[in-house]
């Protein structure tokens, strides 16, 4: 496991100059972007005079990135950052009626907070625990900082139901590797025993802010994006007021929570998506976890049955946890290369195929439908993320995971680290998952949905009259057919990019050898290895497509006249 800093608390006593009559207390959010359950704020303001409230607009995130291939920074596209404004707006909303409001300050997070300590005689620091590598790093810092200065520190576990350090020290040392062995580590989380604190009446006043500029909530136009032209916003409003609202709704029917089942569930469902869409506001914070997981809990106290995980409503509330875990106990956990849990596989680098499937044009109306809705709204399926990952990957293209781990990082409002990382691995056959000749098809699985296409209609509307038919497969439809609907194959929508038959073929070859050299060599391949075995793949490919040449050559001229 990574050295990494642990959630932290230094308590003193009621005679501690920290308790002074003077103390104040910052609170700063990343994540957790609510009021509910919120540990951190709850300590924050117990014995403060003041209570800052502060959020960091991080260039790291919000500057833009003209050069990117959709609006947006470098790391987040625009519908991402949109929700995060929506959602420091309610917040600060929502702070004001409790008598305080969001601080909002510009610029490198550390150098920031470390100023604030100072400036406003800070005598308590509290902020949620955050596993990602990129706030490790940045907590131990300010953490460092805060405790040589002798500010009190508090960052509790609130963004999972458990702390993965713990699961990862049950289990010797290393985190386990799948879901069962996952929950038998877990068991019941600790805090569940007890109701969540869940209502706040009142927070201590801001105190004296001095020189620093405090700003308002920016506006995407503040952020500089002005110039940046976006068709559609994702239709999910950031914030933990609509967090709640979309928990009540989807808790409503509890039959309906009672008898959730993952696998069951309709991709193509758009205008009333077939989840609870609640994976922004986790992502976020703007829900707690363990609120959603004890209200569902209660339900299944008042049932007559329920389902169980892997499947249930709390099962993929574990599946989060799964991943949280096992991407904080392995070094590299976002890339192939010294990834232990990771296969090395030969992927191709063919970035033209990779801008097919980022920008929907495979030829494919299944599969660039849901890459529109990706652009679109920053949300889509799981199982529509599924069909995209595996064609890309190891069903179709055979290109690198970790391109379209990227692509979904960058568009998804709901991108996390941990969650988005494993399921690129899990869904290309790298990890965690090893059944490559299991493959989505990208004409008809859909299709078994939505046989009209309807949702193909919708996000390509190129094709909105072609015939239901010919909808998954607009290529085999007679050419005055496709005059009729408007839509001329290689001219208005493209041909694909290959042929599904053939390409899934290579690929699971491909997949055969390089599992068998992973076998061989026990996972330790180096650069040359592979290197080698893509060598020997590309030639082998050649061969049969020159023994193929041949033979129609051969048959042509037999058939000549």
């Amino acid at each position: 496991m990574r050295a990494a800093i642990q959630p932290f608390s230094l308590h003193c006593s009621t005679s501690n100059k920290f308790m002074a009559s003077n103390s104040s207390s910052l609170l700063w959010f990343r994540k957790g972007i609510r009021i509910h359950d919120n540990p951190a704020l709850e300590y924050a303001a117990k014995s403060a005079n003041f209570l800052y409230p502060v959020f960091v607009i991080d260039p790291h995130y919000m500057k833009p990135d003209p050069s990117a291939f959709s609006p947006g920074s470098s790391r987040a596209g625009l519908n991402r950052i949109q929700f995060l404004l929506e959602s420091l707006v309610d917040l600060d909303m929502n702070l004001k009626k409790l008598g305080s409001r969001l601080l909002v300050l510009h610029g490198e997070p550390g150098e920031v907070l470390i100023r604030c300590l100072e400036e406003w005689n800070v005598k308590k620091l509290c902020f949620e625990y955050d596993t990602d590598p990129y706030y490790q790093a940045l907590d131990s810092r300010v953490q460092n900082h805060a405790s040589a200065a002798g500010v009190e520190v508090f960052s509790p576990v609130s963004h999972t139901l458990f702390n993965p350090a713990d699961i990862i020290q049950k289990n010797g040392g290393r985190p386990p590797l799948s879901y069962q062995s996952f929950l038998k580590l877990a068991g019941e989380p600790s805090w569940a025993r007890a109701p969540l604190s869940t209502t706040v009446s009142s927070l201590p006043p801001v105190g004296d802010t001095g020189r620093s500029q405090i700003l308002d909530v920016p506006t995407i136009k503040d952020l500089g994006y002005e110039d940046m032209e976006k068709v559609e916003w994702t239709p999910f409003r950031g914030g933990e007021t609509e967090a709640l609202k979309r928990l009540e709704e989807s808790l409503s029917n509890k039959d309906w929570v009672a008898k959730f089942e993952k696998p069951k569930g309709d991709p193509s469902a758009f205008l009333k998506p077939a989840t609870t869409v609640l994976s922004p506001y986790l992502k976020f914070g703007c829900l707690s976890s363990r609120y959603f997981y004890q209200r569902v809990q209660d339900i299944y106290k008042n049932v007559k049955g329920h389902t169980t995980p892997p499947v249930s409503l709390v099962g993929q509330l574990l599946w989060r946890e799964f991943f949280y875990t096992a991407a904080f106990g392995t070094p590299n956990f976002d890339r192939m290369k010294d990834n232990k849990i990771c296969k090395q596989i030969p992927w191709k680098d063919d970035n033209e195929l990779l801008a097919a499937w980022r920008d929907a044009r495979t030829g494919f109306p299944w599969i660039d439908a849901i890459m529109v809705q990706l652009r679109r709204w920053g949300w889509m399926h799981h199982l529509a993320r599924h069909c995209v990952a595996c064609f890309l990957t190891r069903g179709d293209l055979f290109v690198h995971w970790e391109k379209g781990r990227d692509v979904f990082e960058r568009l998804l409002i709901d991108s996390d680290w941990a969650i988005n990382n494993g399921n690129w691995m899990w869904l290309s056959c790298s990890s965690f998952f090893y059944q490559y000749n299991r493959i989505y098809s990208p004409v008809t699985f859909g299709k078994k949905y939505d046989p009209n296409g309807d949702y193909i209609r919708h996000f390509l509307p190129v094709l909105k009259d072609m015939p239901k038919q010919y909808i998954y497969e607009p290529w085999t439809a007679p050419l005055s057919i496709q005059k009729k609907a408007k839509c001329i194959i290689g001219k208005d929508y493209p041909e694909p990019v290959v042929s599904h038959d053939i390409a899934t073929k290579d690929c699971r070859r491909k997949m055969a050898e390089a599992y068998e050299l992973n076998k061989r060599l026990n996972g330790m391949i180096s650069e040359d290895d592979l290197e080698n075995l893509k060598r020997s793949l590309d030639e082998e490919q050649s061969q049969k497509v020159q023994t193929k040449r041949k033979r129609q050559t051969l048959i042509d001229w037999i058939q000549a006249p």
